[in-house]
């Protein structure tokens, strides 16, 4: 696996070793050594999370104020357009964000570490998406910003006008959002 720096330095593109044939590929997608060793630290995962969305769907953008949750995300069907906005107010990123393209064409993964805002937009007609959490899912402390914020500048590839649930429409501006020490 390789790990690729992204505009946020903790924030890391990984791409994993894909061996393909005439029956398939394989592919390692985690391994916890060699993930220590790309991230210079140790990462344990507690718990694994699944979800199926049609095109246009936007999740997010979520974090929790406690309890912070370090993301491991891949798309194992369809393609995704996935972001993570630095919300520590210690770093000197705090408010940016970084975007890429996971696919289950590209096999590509990112790490997003605890202290940022997750979401991400269904660019194919469905999409699966898979991630690792450092931490348990705790509703009473989980937060979102604002999709669409002009301060936060994200250039989501839309189309059209995107599928939002009732929590991410009620979003809160970055300037109005909690955010971490």
């Amino acid at each position: 696996m390789e790990a690729c720096e992204t505009a946020i330095p903790d924030v890391k593109i990984l791409k994993p070793r894909v061996f393909s044939d005439e029956r398939g590929f394989f592919m390692e997608t985690y391994n916890r050594r060699v993930l220590s060793q790309l991230l210079d630290t140790d990462v344990e995962f507690v718990q694994d999370n699944h979800s199926a969305s049609v095109r246009n769907v936007l999740r997010g953008l979520h974090y929790q104020i406690h309890q912070p949750q370090g993301k491991l995300v891949r798309v194992i069907s369809g393609e995704v357009f996935d972001v993570a906005v630095d919300m520590r107010k210690s770093s000197a990123y705090f408010g940016h964000s970084v975007s890429t393209i996971l696919s289950a064409d590209n096999h590509e993964q990112m790490w997003i570490p605890p202290g940022f805002a997750h979401g991400f937009l269904v660019l194919s007609e469905r999409a699966e998406f898979l991630y690792k959490t450092t931490d348990f899912y705790a509703p009473e402390y989980e937060r979102t910003l604002l999709w669409n914020d002009p301060d936060l500048g994200i250039d989501w590839p839309l189309t059209s006008a995107p599928i939002l649930s009732d929590k991410d429409q009620q979003g809160r501006p970055f300037t109005e959002a909690e955010a971490y020490p």
